[in-house]
């Protein structure tokens, strides 16, 4: 499977028009789902920024530059795309296993913006989690999770959290949750608000423009 990604960021003042635009289409788009095999497709922004995510078979020749051409009108009017798919650096991956029924899982959507020259360093200490992983499959809690890379700058994550998984995190979790959260300040800051119970701070929810049907929590 295919999991391509792509960076937008709208003209000062266009946010919400573009996110109109987006919503009008609908109907559009998921006809164009269907007809070029796009899969789990959506559309999310914060911090001023909008990210496109979809899946296709490895087979299929069809891509996400495919499916925003749909949008080519919007996009070239109301902004510029910072990063095409084949210009989104892959920095971390755990598939693992693949809920089909999205009514199994809840999706965790996250945006940071690393601090100058440190997207090696970024993709070095997931490159270790991988590398403790090794050929194992994992089934959960993080399924269908990447990361990827705009501009050696700005990260976007999406990531199915199966919720049979759900528990309040250990005392032992939660410290290694927050060791691991502390030292990434060292080399990134977030726009999306997932660790805002560490440091106090106060940022955006990660807002959905659009998701295939089908695909819904």
């Amino acid at each position: 499977m295919k999991r391509e990604t792509c960076m937008f960021k709208p003209y000062a003042g266009s946010m919400d028009e573009f996110a109109r635009a987006i919503r009008a289409k609908a109907e559009v788009i998921q006809a164009k789902c269907e007809r070029i095999g796009a899969k789990n497709a959506s559309a999310w922004t914060v911090a001023g920024f909008v990210y496109f995510y979809a899946e296709f078979d490895d087979d299929n020749k069809a891509g996400l530059r495919e499916l925003l051409a749909t949008w080519r009108g919007e996009l070239a009017a109301m902004g510029v795309i910072l990063a095409f798919p084949a210009e989104m650096r892959l920095m971390y991956h755990d598939i693992g296993v693949v809920r089909e029924d999205k009514h199994l899982i809840r999706r965790r959507v996250f945006a940071t913006h690393l601090k100058p020259g440190c997207a090696d360093e970024y993709q070095a200490r997931h490159q270790k989690l991988i590398d403790a992983r090794g050929d194992r499959v994992t089934d959960g809690p993080e399924s269908n999770f990447t990361i990827h890379c705009a501009l050696d700058e700005y990260i976007f994550g999406y990531c199915e959290l199966v919720k049979s998984y759900d528990h309040e995190l250990t005392e032992e979790e939660k410290a290694q949750t927050i060791a691991w959260e502390t030292r990434q300040l060292e080399i990134m800051d977030w726009y999306t608000d997932d660790v805002d119970w560490i440091t106090g701070e106060k940022h955006e929810k990660i807002q959905n423009l659009f998701l295939q049907k089908g695909y819904e929590e």
